[in-house]
């Protein structure tokens, strides 16, 4: 399946009871690092548990959980605008039956044009917005073989907002270290 597909379709049905508990412990994970904005990830809130390349696994327990959640998340800052922030956090789900890339952009993106990622310069495709919080605007994609795969043997990712329908800002991430901090996700 195309990222295309993957990311703009409804990778957690609503009927699904499971999948909605996963939905929320995902979101109040979310809820919980509110300063993933800031560019240094030393700001971001929950115990660091080990540092890969350029990502942290980071866990918390988010209100209301009984367990502690862990994610792998990366932020950055674009290049040309240093308010600008993008944080993309990598995790399996409690059932270790899915995994979920979730990308939180700035306030003030432009929602139908999504959110698009480039592997080393290939245009893998886009991820509809799902929702916004008070401090950002999120793009979910279930994290399929494929992709995961395509992940792991890139060197960059560029992920791309709209502001207008014409001008897209690009967000370069480093994959150093995904593959590794990914096989290491409790």
């Amino acid at each position: 399946m195309g990222l295309s597909r993957c990311m703009a379709g409804s990778p957690i049905r609503p009927h699904d009871s499971r999948g909605a508990l996963i939905g929320l412990v995902a979101a109040a994970l979310l809820l919980v690092l509110p300063g993933i904005f800031l560019p240094s990830p030393a700001h971001a809130q929950g115990a660091v548990r080990s540092v890969h390349g350029d990502w942290q696994i980071r866990c918390d327990t988010p209100p209301g959980a009984q367990a502690e959640q862990c994610a792998l998340i990366q932020s950055v800052v674009a290049e040309d605008r240093s308010n600008a922030g993008l944080t993309v956090i990598v995790l399996k789900t409690a059932d270790q039956k899915s995994r979920l890339m979730r990308v939180v952009a700035p306030l003030g993106v432009l929602l139908p044009s999504g959110l698009g990622l480039k592997l080393d310069n290939q245009d893998v495709g886009r991820a509809g917005f799902v929702r916004c919080l008070p401090n950002g605007c999120v793009a979910e994609v279930v994290l399929e073989d494929k992709l995961l795969g395509q992940l792991r043997s890139a060197k960059t990712a560029t992920f791309i907002i709209f502001e207008t329908p014409e001008e897209g800002i690009g967000f370069p991430l480093s994959l150093n270290g995904l593959g590794e901090g990914y096989d290491k996700l409790p």
